[in-house]
């Protein structure tokens, strides 16, 4: 048989053989024995067979595979095995020692009574068809083996030797790659195909091919730049593709072919094969065309919220301006009137008591003057909108003729007004018609748009547009070719998948889904939560809470840390080894093997020389960057690191990484001292923008007048951070279910705490809904209303907290609907930010939003409840935003260089300096749990008391032991590892105490 191979020999080895190190979950649900299958061991002769015998049961079992003749077994499957029998794990040592036959002999008699199966052609059959479908979702091959030997082994099919696996799994894959291929080529005419070969060709006018001036980057938000992506657009247009047969190929596939479209040079791509040069081309040109589409929108908004902003700066400069006047004359009238109000008590001249104040003369020019500081009554800063129309037509008919615009029912008449501003531009008419739309206009803008000469160009085009992007951001109007503005009905499961779900029982949530149920449940609770309440109100004894006045007063938690425990602290970190950064990203991959999951794009390998690897990601996570990176290494090249960037590092490449060591660190035994790993918390970092300004930085008032963005971070009860996302700094609330959903680790999060930013009923519903409890820190009441389902309510001293009640009815009528949404958000066809943030924009009062909206306020007002009542609530929520707190703190100290900075304009960059910063911190982490555990073993065996209440107070955060910088020279043949640790340090401070 030839073999094909997909994996590496590290890789081989962690599918088929057994790890030197497993937790005690695995080992009990891998090697314990059943009764039925120890009546069958113990009719065995001889201690040493019904060992080997046993062991031999528990190999099929895990790894699926047979022992193999002089196989050692590691200590802790014959210890586990061996007590479970009673017999001595010594007499593991005669097992089949002098006669192999017996081993063999055993194996038969497993396969026989237990139904194990050798793999044949048949199951070769039976798994290429299984493995198919998975196949045509990814290709890369240490997944596609793994999936095989995870079904083999539900299936008691013995393992074969792995490379014959391994060529199964490449069979299915180049089965897929055909498939996929012809679908994306489907229909292609002789004269596409050409134009697609053209795209290799170098442009008319430029010194580069078509292809790679569709890969340019679109750079900062500018006109100039806007009308560059309007002209990539525009070139995809006239090629005349069939764009569509996307839709066929799962979005995973589609995107790493586009990644290999856009990184691959143009000689390679010619050097393919015809089918899969063209299929290849077709998924970039399907990437890149949604993509520039959407950047197209983000930048027409941004220059339309410049143009509001100079008109609402320029409106404030008008009244800073005139202020002084405007004083003097408000401060003149006052004394008018005064003296004109005593005139007229004291039966006097008016005219007279006001020329006491000022003469006749003087006050009619002051009336004139009055009169020309004075605004319409209803003045505000659209009136100076007039002055940017002609910025605004330098973009504004480029976009309309250039997208293809849908729409909802209730967006249709500014359908309508697009498609009538489209024809003017194209007819070269001045004048809007009397009949055109405008019931989609906002009150703001019709005394700007409605004259008495009829309908004013300039405001209606600009209204237009004003509601043009609040409809995309809120889905009632869609691109064709876009990713982020799609119809809202495809982001959801298809109606026939959400069928088939209810239909077999599968719906993946927690709640109850029969309505009357659910509404039932919550009624309950609710009613004795609002009677346990309005009794400790009553008798003031709600816990360090006072009441006055209908104001709630909540005492500062008191400070349950012992003194004690910052001494221990610095003495247990003055014994840690002294490690340069890069040395310890070494020995944590030794422990991990992170690394593994940075593998070629295309070939799916690792780097051979993981020195230029552990620099990329290193030069992503303190802020440094390829180029200084390069000279800060001996050895390593700027080209070295570009390579390995471009080819090994992805996202999702960082987040099996990330999720690696976090796992790791979350089954190492010391960890239970601050958690275990059901609680998290989320929270924003915000940098500055450096140089020109990335698209997602903005201006947030919290953090001064330059404008940055915020690395959004989850972080586990462990301290170890699982997700990041690079988000807006004003957008927090969004994300905080994505992190939940979509980490890459073993982690199972029960409740979640983040700071009152996240206090948004639409999360509080989708939370509870998806099965987290969500507990953000409530820092004032003043706004925090509860909303009940009955009013007037029995519970009279909470009367003064109520905003409303509950409309049940509203949520009966799109409870389905309700459920298929957050359904869409578990299974992953729509992200729970992106839904939200539709969501949120509605323009209208849209029947789902508020229905979720409704959700939410049953959980916000049960969670303000126990609030009030359980001081642990409010200090577990406290200690668990401290722990991310902390983080922050060095995550500054290691994402040192640029100023701290993110001075990278694609947000593709961004999120690597995230995700490697995030990585680095999670290494550090895992390397000071490892060597604190060691510490306070060390420090306790000299008689240092250290009691055990004491070590959740020890944080793993610390980073003075640590070097952070100089030149970054990377041993990788260090002797360090997990069986043979770093010593510890300063043994003098070891002495007894």
């Amino acid at each position: 048989m030839v073999t094909r191979e997909l994996l590496t020999s590290s890789q081989r080895a962690y599918f088929y053989e057994i790890p030197e190190y497993m937790d005690q979950r695995e080992i009990l649900r891998y090697y314990t024995i059943s009764d039925e299958e120890l009546q069958i061991i113990n009719k065995q002769r001889g201690a040493a067979n019904k060992l080997g015998f046993a062991i031999q049961i528990a190999y099929l079992r895990f790894p699926g595979r047979p022992l193999s003749a002089n196989e050692k077994v590691p200590d802790f499957i014959v210890h586990t095995i061996a007590k479970q029998l009673g017999i001595s794990p010594s007499a593991i040592q005669n097992y089949a020692r002098e006669r192999d036959t017996t081993r063999r002999e055993h194996l038969i008699k497993i396969r026989g009574t237990f139904g194990f199966r050798t793999f044949t052609i048949k199951e070769y059959r039976e798994l290429a068809r299984w493995l198919l479908p998975m196949a045509m979702k990814t290709d890369k091959g240490h997944l596609l083996v793994e999936a095989l030997i995870t079904e083999m082994r539900k299936r008691k099919i013995i393992l074969p030797a792995i490379y014959a696996i391994e060529h199964l799994a490449w069979a299915v894959r180049e089965r897929a790659h055909r498939r996929i291929f012809k679908q994306l080529t489907r229909d292609l005419t002789p004269s596409q195909c050409k134009q697609l070969d053209k795209l290799l060709s170098v442009g008319k006018g430029y010194k580069f091919s078509y292809l790679s001036w569709l890969r340019q980057p679109s750079g900062i938000v500018s006109l100039k730049n806007f009308h560059k992506i309007m002209d990539r657009i525009e070139f995809i247009h006239k090629l005349s593709l069939p764009l569509d047969n996307g839709r066929e190929v799962h979005q995973n596939r589609l995107l790493q072919m586009a990644r290999e479209g856009s990184r691959y040079s143009n000689q390679h791509l010619s050097r393919f094969h015809e089918l899969k040069r063209h299929a290849t081309l077709m998924a970039f040109l399907i990437h890149i065309y949604a993509f520039l589409t959407d950047q197209g929108i983000e930048m027409l908004e941004k220059l339309m919220g410049r143009m509001f902003n100079r008109g609402e700066k320029k409106h404030k400069e008008h009244f800073q301006k005139d202020g002084k006047a405007i004083n003097e004359k408000v401060r003149l009238y006052a004394k008018v009137g005064k003296a004109l109000i005593e005139a007229k008590e004291l039966e006097q001249d008016p005219f007279e008591s006001l020329q006491s104040i000022i003469s006749w003369e003087q006050f009619v020019q002051s009336v004139k003057q009055a009169e020309e500081l004075a605004r319409p009554a209803e003045f505000d800063y659209l009136e100076l909108l007039d002055n940017h129309y002609g910025h605004f037509r330098k973009f504004a008919p480029r976009l309309l003729r250039t997208y293809v615009f849908k729409a909802s029912k209730a967006s249709n008449t500014l359908f309508q007004a697009l498609e009538m501003l489209k024809e003017i531009n194209l007819a070269g008419k001045r004048k809007i018609p009397e009949t055109a739309p405008m019931d989609f206009l906002k009150s703001k803008w019709f005394r700007h748009v409605i004259k008495y000469n009829g309908i004013d160009r300039h405001y209606y085009e600009f209204g237009v547009f004003s509601e043009l992007c609040n409809h995309l951001r809120s889905g009632d109007m869609w691109i064709v070719g876009s990713r982020q503005y799609k119809d809202f009905e495809e982001y959801l499961l298809s109606q026939e998948k959400w069928n088939e779900l209810k239909e077999k029982k599968q719906v993946p949530l927690t709640i109850p889904t029969n309505i009357d149920h659910y509404l039932q449940e919550r009624f309950e609770l609710m009613e004795k939560q609002l009677s346990k309440v309005n009794h400790l109100i009553q008798n003031q004894l709600l816990p360090d809470i006072e009441i006055y006045a209908d104001k709630i007063q909540i005492a500062s938690l008191k400070k349950m840390i012992p003194d004690e425990v910052e001494d221990l602290t610095r003495l247990i970190y003055s014994v840690l080894p002294r490690i340069k950064l890069t040395e310890l990203l070494v020995e944590v991959d030794s422990w991990t093997h992170f690394s593994k999951h940075f593998v070629h794009l295309h070939t799916q390998t690792e780097p051979k020389d993981k020195s230029v690897l552990f620099a990329a990601i290193l030069a992503d996570g303190i802020n440094l960057g390829l180029s200084k990176m390069a000279d800060a290494c001996p050895n390593i090249s700027y080209t070295q690191l570009a390579w390995i960037s471009d080819w090994y590092i992805r996202d999702e490449s960082y987040s099996k990484a990330l999720g690696a060591i976090t796992d790791f660190q979350h089954k190492y035994p010391f960890s239970s001292h601050w958690g275990d790993g059901s609680t998290s918390s989320s929270d924003g970092q915000f940098f500055r923008a450096g140089g020109q300004s990335s698209p997602l930085a903005q201006v947030n008032a919290k953090h001064g007048r330059d404008p940055g963005l915020s690395f959004y971070t989850h972080i586990s009860d462990q301290y170890a951070p699982f997700y990041v996302q690079v988000i807006s700094s004003s957008e927090e609330a969004p994300h905080i279910i994505d992190g939940l959903l979509y980490h890459e680790t073993d982690l199972e999060i029960e409740e979640h705490y983040t700071d009152a930013a996240g206090f948004v009923d639409h999360v509080f519903a989708m939370c509870h809904m998806l099965g987290f409890r969500f507990a953000p820190r409530i820092k004032t009441f003043s706004k925090n209303k509860i909303y009940t389902f009955n009013k007037p309510l029995k519970q009279p001293h909470l009367e003064f907290m109520v905003g409303g009640t509950i409309q049940t009815k509203k949520i009966r009528e799109n409870w389905d609907d309700l459920l298929r949404l957050t359904s869409s958000v578990r299974n992953g066809t729509v992200t729970a930010a992106l839904i939200l943030k539709k969501l949120a924009a509605y323009p209208r009062q849209n029947s789902l939003s508020i229905t979720l909206r409704e959700i939410g306020r049953i959980e916000r007002t049960l969670y303000t409840l126990e609030w009030l009542q359980s001081p642990e609530l409010r200090r577990r929520v406290q200690v668990g935003l401290n722990k991310g707190e902390v983080k922050h703190a060095l995550a500054r100290a290691v994402f040192f260089n640029r100023l701290g900075e993110i001075r990278d304009r694609s947000y593709e960059d961004q999120l690597h300096r995230a995700s490697g910063l995030q990585l680095l911190i999670s290494a550090i982490v895992l390397w000071n749990t490892v060597y604190i555990s060691r510490a306070v073993d060390a420090l306790r065996a000299k008689g240092v008391d250290i009691p055990e209440e004491y070590l959740q107070h020890i944080s793993p955060l610390g980073w003075e032991h640590i070097t952070l910088t100089g030149d970054y020279v990377w041993n990788l043949n260090q002797k360090t590892n997990f069986n043979n640790l770093r010593p510890l340090r300063d043994k003098n401070s070891l002495k007894k105490q």
